[in-house]
């Protein structure tokens, strides 16, 4: 019979082939189970090309290395004898083992990674706002060397209320281009930290009463003062060293370390709260003292005496002032807190004493002083203490000449006093740099005379002709707007040319943030 090669599709199937089928299911049935089940709960691993399957063959037979113990700070001082994971050297101890600290939670790695992004961002901008503050103080600079090389007595820049002319000045026209350069330009950040008496404030009405007014005319905020840190060019440190000397000080105990530890404690603070001090240790941040105090200190914090702008009464350079970084503050008593009453004094002629003097017995020159014309001549009139219903005011305002002798420390407000009496100031002092002397010329309306030269003061001063004296008293009237203590302050007074004192310091201090 012939059968054709042709398959047909039967539903028959033979009994042996059908029990051959079945076991052949039953066994790969469950390995399709068993791979897709590994496969479902396995990641997918794919080899995209021969170098990636020899680098997983290598790694996974090479074995992995003991991981470094963490030295914790404690264990700072021991690091160099802890063994290196790279030497064959063995040791009979087992490392520590390393433990993975915590993961951070989602939203701390967000905010250490925006924090950090973020003061990228803030150091960056502070150095691009630095660089322009160095710019701007570079073109200030130059403009006032091109303003010196004019030699004229007089300015020639306009102003509307007062342009400076005289010999009193060193440079007329340098000086008013620098103060108008501080005007467009100064900018002073007064820290907040700290609370009052002892830091935002001072005394208004005592012999230290400009240490007071300066911080509470700063405070007031009215001048110069800028609440963004990032856009100052010097920064004030508003203590008060006549407020520390009161609340902190137990008189004759001569234990100063309330005032120590109040300093050095500020200074940590700002530091650690601020990126300004240690950018530039100190040098384009400011401390203001009247006492006579105010340079000790500054010694608590070497940075602070080194590098920073001490405006200080007690200007000694004995002691440690130095005039190229440093500024000379006026003392000025003011009993009332005002000036009405002090200002002016009687025609030249009709002053009727040649030299004039009350204080008490402070320090070695005034002991030289009154033991050398204390009730000696009608001409030098010299006292320990004035004479019942004598006003010692009126003294001064008929007096050609008033002699201002260091006490203790070498500032007196005998000088301001002279001043605003239109006294000529007679100096007697060693080591002493009178206020505001990089701009105003003293000897062009004061007198100076050495300490060993105290006997000879009447021969000194009736040795200066009417002519010389005359020159002498019309420039003391023209100083004289450069001390006034004025409620607000105006332009080129006390204030300003205190103020004017720091921003000479500042252009002269380049700062850079590394």
């Amino acid at each position: 019979m012939w059968q054709s090669n042709k398959l047909v599709c039967s539903s028959y199937v033979p009994r042996s082939s059908f029990a051959s089928i079945l076991v052949l299911l039953l066994v790969i049935i469950p390995l399709i189970v068993i791979v897709g089940f590994l496969s479902f709960y396995s990641p997918i691993f794919t080899i995209q090309n021969p170098s990636e399957l020899l680098k997983a063959a290598t790694s996974a037979s090479t074995p992995t290395p003991t991981p470094t113990p963490l030295i914790s700070s404690s264990q700072h001082n021991d690091a160099s004898k802890a063994p290196s994971p790279f030497s064959s050297k063995e040791t009979s101890e087992a490392p520590a083992p390393f433990t993975l600290p915590p993961p951070l939670e989602e939203e701390e790695v967000t905010t250490l990674k925006h924090k950090g992004f973020n003061e990228g961002i803030v150091t960056s901008k502070r150095q691009r706002r630095l660089k322009k503050i160095e710019a701007s103080l570079a073109r200030a600079r130059s403009a006032i060397r091109e303003a010196a090389l004019v030699r004229n007595l007089t300015s020639t820049h306009q102003d509307p209320d007062y342009v400076p002319w005289g010999p009193v000045y060193r440079n007329a026209n340098a000086f008013h281009r620098s103060y108008l350069e501080m005007e467009r330009l100064f900018k002073i950040y007064v820290y907040e930290e700290g609370e009052p008496p002892i830091f935002h404030n001072g005394p208004c009405r005592s012999i230290y009463s400009t240490e007071g007014r300066f911080i509470h005319e700063m405070e007031k905020g009215q001048f110069y003062r800028t609440r963004n840190p990032d856009e100052a060019l010097v920064y004030f440190l508003p203590f008060s060293v006549v407020m520390m000397v009161q609340y902190l000080y137990k008189p004759e105990s001569h234990d100063i370390d309330g005032i120590q530890r109040a300093v050095v404690d500020y200074i940590d603070i700002i530091g650690n709260k601020h990126p300004f001090w240690n950018r530039s240790l100190g040098a384009d941040h400011f401390m203001l003292s009247c006492h006579d105090w105010g340079p000790r200190a500054s010694t608590f914090v070497p940075d602070l005496f080194h590098r920073s702008i001490r405006v200080l009464c007690n200007a000694n350079t004995s002691e440690g002032f130095n005039p190229s970084k440093d500024a000379s503050f006026p003392e000025i008593h003011l009993r009332t807190g005002e000036v009405t009453g002090l200002i002016g004094g009687e025609m030249p002629s009709r002053r009727s004493i040649l030299a004039f003097f009350a204080g008490r017995l402070h320090g070695h020159i005034r002991y030289l002083l009154l033991e050398q014309w204390k009730n000696k001549d009608q001409d030098v009139q010299v006292y320990d203490q004035l004479p019942d219903k004598v006003s010692y005011n009126s003294m001064l305002k008929k007096s050609r000449f008033c002699l201002c002798p260091s006490g203790y420390e070498v500032a007196s407000p005998r000088v301001v006093e002279a001043i605003y009496a239109e006294c000529v100031p007679v100096l007697i002092s060693d080591n002493y740099v009178p206020p505001f002397s990089d701009v105003l010329n003293w000897k062009s309306f004061s007198v100076q005379v050495e300490v060993k030269d105290i006997p000879n003061i009447k021969t000194i001063l009736m040795g200066i002709s009417q002519k010389q004296y005359l020159r002498l008293y019309m420039r003391v009237r023209k100083v004289q707007r450069h001390f006034v203590v004025n409620g607000p302050p105006k332009r080129f007074d006390v204030f300003h040319m205190t103020v004017h004192s720091i921003w000479l310091r500042r252009l002269n201090t380049q700062i850079e943030d590394q």
